[in-house]
């Protein structure tokens, strides 16, 4: 949540005339709550491992879960890739007179929002290997932080910036 509410935060500033961080300083703390996110996520799922009951074996457990993880790193690399490192960390927040207009390519094609849809799937994957419920319940609260994040400030910004694109 610290995540999300500090990017939010920081972000909505930032478009209002200054957030007194420049972006490499943004792009520094970012990452490295982006890290702690990502950490305690990992650390939740092993201290709760085998508390989900599941209708089907551990090692379809572990298969799906692989497959979602898969799935879920790719799409977030495959979108990172595709957007480059500033946009990744919100460049245009800071300098939007350098914003890329509406990519569609790469996996931008196909969907508009891959990194906060698909490559979510390594969290489920996650605490479905692990038979993490509270892995799972962290899964859904993150992902809709995130969604909710792309709706309030992310998605206005890039409206202003391109219009209705």
């Amino acid at each position: 949540m610290a995540y999300v509410v500090f990017i939010g935060s920081v972000l909505r500033r930032q478009e209002r005339g200054g957030s007194g961080l420049d972006f490499r300083q943004f792009r520094r703390r970012a990452a490295i709550l982006m890290n702690h996110d990502a950490f305690a996520f990992i650390v939740l799922c092993l201290v709760t491992r085998n508390t989900w009951d599941l209708p089907f074996s551990g090692t379809v457990a572990i298969a799906a879960g692989a497959l979602l993880v898969i799935v879920g790193l790719g799409m977030k690399f495959w979108a990172a890739r595709t957007l480059g490192i500033g946009a990744y960390f919100w460049h245009n927040f800071f300098e939007p007179e350098e914003a890329i207009g509406p990519v569609s390519t790469g996996p931008y094609r196909f969907i508009s929002s891959p990194m906060y849809t698909v490559g979510y799937l390594q969290t489920y994957g996650l605490a479905l290997i692990l038979r993490s419920f509270p892995g799972f319940i962290a899964s859904v609260f993150s992902q809709a932080a995130i969604l909710t994040f792309y709706l309030l400030v992310e998605k206005p910004h890039f409206k202003r910036l391109h219009g209705s694109s």
